[in-house]
């Protein structure tokens, strides 16, 4: 099994994306909250930031993501994942493709893939070399309230088809989780379930309890 394949096979549990955040020491404290809570995945997504500042916080994330043996991934941007040397980078429809991405990562780095709710695209992102896709929103979502919505239904068939991990987005909750892990999903992708709480690591540690109930969402 190469690195990237036992990589991929991580990208299950509570997968935490980053808020917006413009003060750096903050987005750290947030952000080492979730990983001692558990989170498995941490996503630096940052749409407010310059160049500066995205460099500087996605540095100090990578850190400390290593500090806690969680992976790290870089929303959109594959050069700053590969100047950073994350894990891997997440692209959506607008970003560049997974084969630009494989050309500046490499073929140890993890490439996912947002396919919203068209499994058309989470096959063609396969086929080009994805080693996870996302769908969602699965419920309103404050962050994105006007995403496409994906139904429990298309996770039900993406698991049936795809043989990689899936990661679900859109609005999750502690009380609405149960039914995505239940459909198949191996990871659950949260902004503000943990990071707009009193206690990140508290939430985190409440949400990763719920995957101890379905072992196999996984690659099998």
């Amino acid at each position: 099994m190469t690195k990237r394949m036992t990589l991929a096979a991580t990208i299950k549990g509570v997968y935490a994306i980053t808020p917006d955040c413009v003060d750096s020491a903050d987005l750290l404290h947030r952000a080492r909250m979730a990983l001692a809570g558990g989170a498995k995945i941490l996503q630096y997504r940052n749409k407010s930031a310059n160049c500066e500042q995205r460099v500087e916080q996605a540095h100090a994330l990578r850190m400390l993501t290593r500090e806690f043996g969680a992976l790290f991934i870089v929303n959109d941007d594959a050069r700053l994942a590969a100047h950073v040397d994350a894990d891997g980078v997440h692209v959506g429809a607008t970003d560049d493709g997974v084969e630009v991405a494989r050309t500046l990562l490499g073929m140890q780095k993890i490439i996912g893939v947002s396919c919203y709710n068209h499994l058309t695209l989470a096959h063609d992102a396969v086929n080009a070399g994805a080693d996870y896709v996302a769908f969602g929103a699965f419920f309103p979502s404050a962050v994105k309230p006007g995403a496409a919505v994906a139904t429990v239904g298309l996770l039900q068939q993406a698991r049936r088809e795809l043989n990689i991990p899936l990661v679900a987005i859109g609005g999750i909750t502690l009380h609405n989780a149960g039914m995505l892990l239940h459909a198949g999903a191996s990871a659950l992708a949260m902004i503000s379930a943990l990071f707009q709480t009193e206690d990140i690591t508290d939430a985190v540690k409440k949400m990763s309890s719920l995957f101890e109930l379905y072992p196999q969402n996984g690659i099998s």
